[in-house]
């Protein structure tokens, strides 16, 4: 395998004998900071499912989808040309060619200013009621990955189990549901214009479920299309303290798609803060009017 090339590691194997691809971990963690992770358990019926509400939603006219409109770092819809993901590493860009829907935990500490930035109420359409059930049982899916790649995380840098999942006792992941419109919706691509700019992820680990098609995920060299795989990413959050593990990647959507692609990030989690366990990421981007 190439000193850059992206691993693919098996949950089944790991549950079984975390040792037969301890060693595989650490080196992903050490050079690139990425996996691609199988045997995680997300049922593909779920995962279309997933795919199939959000499309009947991003299919609305603009004028209803502004109902649920929001701000970078809320819960909702995020319009095309809101976001910039390039501006956060300080590199000015055009406006990333996306529309997305967020979402988050519904599990508020009770502290009404910790609540008020951490656990904002979710916002929920009205014109697909689907959404709502299939993105929760979605999220209980993940979260449970989410979980079992911090403990191979730990196990990979040698540290005791449950080091890095006690400070995820109460996690304030985002969900985001990316659609990435194709060139005869949005034409030809400004100069340095990408689906999503480079940018790295601040939170512990972000966990991808991308659409297989023209373009994607660009970290070093482009990750392989595997429908059954997620893509695991590292945030600054986990690279920070650990000198085993590599600084989150810059990561790019280079090439916009020849047809409409859905991607589903997170949910992942953030970091220990204020007892509240993992933080959502803070917003990354400005609006660009």
């Amino acid at each position: 395998m190439p000193a850059n090339a992206i691993p693919t590691v098996d949950l089944d194997t790991w549950r079984t004998d975390p040792a037969a691809v301890a060693a595989q971990v650490d080196t992903a963690l050490q050079r690139a900071g990425f996996l691609l992770v199988t045997g995680h358990g997300v049922d593909a019926e779920l995962r279309a499912g997933v795919r199939a509400a959000a499309r009947r939603f991003f299919a609305l006219p603009a004028e209803v989808k502004q109902r649920y409109a929001v701000r970078i770092g809320g819960r909702g819809w995020l319009a095309p040309g809101v976001e910039a993901n390039g501006l956060v590493e300080g590199t000015e860009t055009p406006p990333d060619l996306k529309e997305s829907f967020a979402a988050g935990p519904d599990t508020p500490t009770g502290d009404t200013a910790v609540d008020a930035v951490w656990f904002p109420p979710n916002v929920w359409p009205a014109e697909v009621p689907e959404l709502r059930a299939v993105v929760t049982r979605y999220t209980g899916a993940m979260r449970r990955v989410a979980d079992e790649l911090l403990e191979l995380c730990a196990g990979a840098l040698d540290l005791p189990a449950g080091t890095l999942t006690s400070l995820a006792t109460n996690p304030t992941w985002t969900f985001n549901i990316n659609r990435y419109p194709p060139l005869t919706e949005v034409g030809e691509p400004a100069q340095g214009q990408y689906r999503i700019g480079p940018h790295t992820d601040f939170g512990t680990v972000t966990v991808l479920d991308r659409e297989p098609g023209a373009g994607g995920l660009q970290v070093f060299v482009t990750a392989a299309d595997d429908p059954d795989a997620l893509t695991v990413n590292i945030g600054d959050l986990l690279a920070l303290p650990l000198p085993r593990c590599a600084r989150s990647t810059l990561r790019e959507r280079a090439v916009i798609p020849d047809r409409s692609l859905r991607s589903l990030t997170g949910p992942g989690c953030g970091g220990a803060r204020g007892g509240t366990g993992c933080c959502r990421r803070r917003p990354r981007t400005r609006t660009r009017s």
